[in-house]
């Protein structure tokens, strides 16, 4: 299962091949996640940063978007760093319902790294159910990863355009319903989506509890949805949210759009629709 409870954790901290990843993580402030870390954080946990590991982030956004995959090579040497190796049990975090630790749990599935999981409910869920936090930087034992290959499971602005024009596969954009309809916002050129397009925001994979939902209420969710659909949203972080939720109910052959939104949008030649979903 790509989740694990907060109790089943626990009871597993400090096992040898266990490394914990806190991906805390603002846009308002890119620095934040990193101080709520060193304020407290789950015992053994490791800070990863969206910004500088987990993405090539180009200012330009033209190609690639806010938040480009990076290199293999630099990807590998992050997983050495936090003590990763291709033997490890990875356990991701975040307090935002998954929305960012996703993307580190998807870009170790892309590299066939398949022992990882999200914390349901997150550092939020830990905190409320009064287990113990640490404050400081832990800074393990570097490890090795070796260099993989390279991205599975990714498509380009050329790929959706195909897709969105046959129609056959189902393009899915896990924004909000305001951000796809079109409302203006400080992210992006241009606003809206891409044409023929869905909207599943990714917040609602989620109950009230911040945790996701049961298979079954995920099932009738995604229940007219392709096993080679492809997701999209602001910068390729959240669509991660969707592509677990949608591995949850058997739907693995489905793709991220790494550039997303951010990258369409500035574009030119890409054309935008806009309307309620």
């Amino acid at each position: 299962m790509p989740l694990i409870s907060t109790s089943a954790l626990a009871d597993r901290l400090g096992q040898t091949e266990l490394v914990i990843c806190d991906v805390r993580f603002s846009l308002a402030d890119h620095q934040q996640g990193r101080r709520d870390y060193q304020r407290a954080h789950i015992p053994g946990a490791v800070f990863v940063d969206l910004h500088t590991d987990l993405a090539a982030v180009d200012e330009v956004a033209l190609v690639g978007g806010r938040h480009p995959l990076p290199s293999p090579d630099h990807f590998a040497k992050v997983l050495g760093r936090a003590g990763i190796s291709p033997a490890s049990e990875v356990v991701v975090y975040d307090d935002a319902g998954g929305a960012i630790a996703a993307r580190l749990w998807w870009m170790l599935r892309s590299i066939g790294h398949g022992r990882v999981a999200l914390l349901d409910g997150g550092i939020t869920a830990w905190s409320a159910e009064g287990r113990s936090l640490d404050s400081g930087v832990v800074e393990p034992p570097p490890a090795r990863y070796p260099t993989p290959a390279g991205w599975t499971g990714i498509t380009t602005a050329e790929g959706v355009a195909a897709a969105a024009e046959n129609g056959v596969v189902s393009v899915i954009d896990a924004r909000s319903a305001k951000r796809f309809a079109g409302e203006p916002d400080q992210l992006d050129a241009r606003f809206g989506h891409i044409p023929g397009a869905i909207n599943l925001f990714f917040g609602d994979n989620l109950g009230p509890d911040g945790r996701f939902l049961p298979s079954g209420d995920l099932a009738a969710r995604y229940a007219d949805i392709g096993s080679d659909a492809i997701v999209y949203c602001g910068s390729g972080v959240t669509a991660c949210h969707n592509l677990l939720a949608m591995t949850m109910v058997g739907l693995t052959g489905a793709r991220l759009y790494p550039g997303s939104w951010s990258e369409w949008s500035r574009q030119p030649e890409r054309p935008v629709a806009t309307g309620a979903p």
